[in-house]
């Protein structure tokens, strides 16, 4: 795909196949591939992820929005699982994984008009983590962790209601030491609903390496509950695919929930604001040795060296998309030019509230 030098990690510019790391990506591509169609739905979904992230960067850069949390390289981990799902399933995405909300079918218009507080949003300027939940896209909080036992109820009322359908949310490897993780994967697994857990081990959370907060690997997790884990390559979008219909497999099943890890690495900062100090946290030598395992670039690589797909045909979706991506730019920036939300808009939608008069009343101690 195109490079954008003032927006990509430096290691992406001038991007070509690494010898070693796309040996690798072949020998986990799985015996069993999608069809061309569904091969060539992969690659457009990781590059409107990719461009929904530059268009944000683009506007952090520009003074538009002060910040944005982005996924750049770990692109594969969204849209492969994602795919792994038919209409009907649930997903919970943390605000790193915009790309499932796209791919489950929300414009990309309505995902940037979260970010610039739109008042004709889904969320109407009052929360840039945004969703839909009429088409299976459940809006998270900025809680890590949080929509676990959500999620965790949500699965469950697929199972009393005998659905065969399945919910799927996303963890990093940071959150999966919050109270939220623990108590709704504990009650997944004793319950054993039909819910995926794909837990992102991006090595740091927030700011802080892996080694320094955690002991255990995120492939144990899943023992630790009592249920089936599976792992895999978060770069190799195949391999993703592959284990997250695995996963989805299970839960239709009646065998879940399913832990899947997929190892990969965020090429930037926890936002834009922060991503010197995520340069300084890793040696150099890491950007190296992931940026060499872009996981756009070496499907790209596989596409029309094994896949038989012509450079032409990878162009013109490019195109497509870049389009696509641009115009849905430009028409919330006029959504937020046109007006901006209101006070009723703050309590649109909102079933309940308790008006609070003066301060509030001090309890009588005790009698004893």
């Amino acid at each position: 795909m195109k490079r954008y030098p003032a927006f990509d990690p430096p290691e992406y510019l001038d991007w070509t196949p690494d010898p070693g790391a796309m040996a690798s990506f072949r020998e986990k591509v799985p015996q069993m591939r999608p069809d061309k169609q569904k091969l060539l739905r992969l690659h457009e979904g990781m590059l409107r992820n990719r461009l929904h992230d530059i268009a944000l960067k683009r506007w952090v850069r520009q003074g538009v929005i002060s910040k944005a949390w982005l996924g750049t390289g770990e692109e594969a981990v969204t849209i492969g699982s994602v795919h792994a799902l038919v209409k009907g399933d649930v997903v919970g995405p943390m605000i790193r994984n915009a790309g499932a909300c796209h791919e489950m079918g929300m414009p990309v218009v309505e995902m940037l008009k979260a970010y610039l507080a739109a008042p004709d949003g889904i969320t109407r300027g009052r929360d840039l983590h945004t969703g839909d939940p009429a088409i299976g896209v459940i809006p998270p909080t900025s809680f890590v962790g949080s929509l676990v036992p959500v999620f965790a109820g949500i699965a469950l009322s697929f199972r009393m209601k005998g659905e065969r359908k399945v919910a799927m949310t996303w963890v990093g490897d940071g959150a999966r030491w919050t109270a939220e993780f623990h108590e709704g994967m504990n009650f997944a697994a004793v319950q054993g609903v039909p819910l995926v857990i794909v837990l992102q081990e991006n090595q740091v959370a927030l700011g802080t390496h892996r080694d320094v907060h955690a002991k255990a690997r995120c492939e144990e997790m899943a023992g630790a509950y009592g249920v089936e884990g599976l792992s895999c390559d978060g770069n190799n979008i195949l391999e993703v695919y592959a284990a997250a219909g695995a996963a989805v497999r299970r839960c239709r099943e009646g065998k879940g929930p399913v832990v899947l890890t997929a190892n990969t690495f965020r090429m930037g900062g926890h936002a834009t604001h922060d991503e010197a100090e995520a340069r300084q946290l890793f040696d150099k030598e890491v950007f190296a040795y992931w940026g060499r395992r872009d996981p756009i670039g070496m499907y790209e690589t596989w596409l029309t060296q094994s896949a038989g797909v012509a450079r032409d045909e990878l162009e013109q979706i490019e195109e497509r998309v870049t389009h696509e991506v641009d115009a849905a730019a430009e028409a919330a920036l006029a959504s937020r030019a046109a007006g901006q939300a209101t006070v009723q808009d703050v309590t649109r939608g909102v079933y309940a509230m308790q008006e609070v008069s003066g301060p509030a009343p001090v309890p009588a101690p005790a009698r004893t």
